[in-house]
């Protein structure tokens, strides 16, 4: 490898495309177009930088595996900050394994990092586990060192686990620290907001009290019936029900939760679990009906008893009752909650992230924007969506995918 090709890769590494690009920009062989790549999405142009990778890869002969595979993983960093989420993870897959073989450890770390970074994004917490464990990150560089740190903590974050993340965090900035890398700092800072940002309110007794995660994780642990109102899901004593598909049985569940100690009536929760403003005996059967199945869906963690005026949570003695819900009640919150990472969505990826069908991340798409909420970049296949972060929205907790491996 020529001393401009190694000068820019070192450029590369320690964050100055710019440098880099002073030594390659004229030239089109593949090692210079593969970094010149590298360098433009370092800059923020993935456009240019996805066609400078695949010319590159088209460039390098059928016994430059290594370096194709290099072009692989950089195209694979691009479709993670792109959000492009819904793309084979084969490739990705094959190019860690090429990497291992050739002894080439920094990048076949950090293809590991991006695998995990992808899997978390869309929620599955265990396959991210799984790839991550037993993994030693110290003799790799300070900038993948980091890489891990941040791994290990978004996996905490979405486990509600704050102790090791805020531990995994430390070192993740010890680590950026020591890279000299302003933009990984930068991140790994960002990351750290999670854990000082209130992440939910919790009404109880009519009062509402903002919640860190630590709250979060201290409430969930606590002797509490707590209807959660970020994941759609009922919590006591480490018993979890999911009631994300049945959004009937949970509307009726949090207006009962906030009515306790005393009754909700029965035109409240014929208004918030219906919708309904004038309610005819239709309406009454019908709730007659989803209160029976409530009854059966908390068998064993609270009782509902009718009243003269409507029904009453009666949980088990010594138990209180409280509604863990997001920041702020608003519209499609999950959305946004993806959203508030600041990175351009494609609609497929946030319903991949989601677990919804692509139809309906439109529709709220198409609501937000009309609150001008969201706002779409590009047209047709390319375009993307985008929301300026909000204070509070952290995925750990507004992404129901999580429950799965909580």
């Amino acid at each position: 490898m020529d001393s401009l090709i190694t000068g820019a890769a070192r450029g590369l590494a320690a964050g100055d495309p710019l440098g880099a690009l002073n030594l390659i920009a004229l030239r089109d062989d593949p090692p210079a177009l593969a970094l010149r790549g590298i360098a433009m999405a370092q800059l923020g142009d993935l456009d240019r930088a996805k066609l400078l990778l695949k010319r590159a890869a088209r460039g390098f002969g059928p016994r430059e595996a290594l370096a194709r595979a290099r072009c692989i993983v950089a195209e694979a960093e691009i479709a993670l900050v792109s959000r492009d989420l819904d793309g084979s993870a084969k490739a990705l897959d094959a190019a860690r394994s090429t990497l291992e073989r050739h002894g080439d450890r920094a990048n076949a770390a950090h293809a590991r990092h991006l695998a995990i970074r992808r899997l978390i994004l869309i929620g599955r917490i265990d396959d991210a586990e799984k790839l991550l464990a037993g993994f030693d990150p110290a003799p790799l560089p300070p900038a993948l060192r980091a890489a891990h740190e941040l791994a290990v903590a978004g996996i905490a974050l979405r486990r509600l686990r704050t102790q090791p993340a805020r531990t995994a965090l430390a070192n993740a900035e010890r680590a950026a620290r020591a890279a000299r890398i302003a933009s990984l700092l930068a991140e790994v800072e960002s990351a750290a907001q999670m854990l000082t940002t209130p992440a939910a309110r919790l009404i109880a007794r009519g009062s509402e009290t903002p919640l860190l995660l630590a709250g979060v994780e201290a409430l969930l642990g606590s002797k509490a019936l707590v209807i959660d109102a970020c994941r759609h899901a009922i919590s006591l004593a480490g018993q979890t029900i999911p009631l994300d598909t049945r959004p009937v049985l949970f509307a009726l569940a949090r207006t009962l939760a906030e009515a306790f100690p005393g009754d909700a009536s029965r035109q409240t929760l014929l208004a918030r679990a219906f919708r309904a403003r004038h309610a005819d005996e239709s309406h009454r059967a019908r709730l007659r009906v989803e209160i029976g199945r409530l009854r059966k869906t908390l068998a064993g963690i609270a009782e509902i008893e009718a009243t003269s005026d409507g029904f009453a949570l009666k949980p088990p003695r010594g138990r209180d009752v409280v509604v863990l819900a997001p920041p702020s009640d608003e519209a499609h919150a999950t959305v946004l909650a993806l959203l508030a990472d600041g990175e351009a969505w494609s609609s497929s990826a946030l319903a991949l992230a989601l677990g919804a069908s692509q139809r309906t991340v439109q529709r709220a798409l198409d609501e937000l924007m009309a609150g001008k909420k969201v706002q779409p970049v590009g047209y047709g296949r390319a375009r993307r969506w985008m929301a300026p972060p909000l204070p509070g929205f952290p995925t750990s907790l507004l992404l129901t995918a999580a429950l799965a491996g909580g």
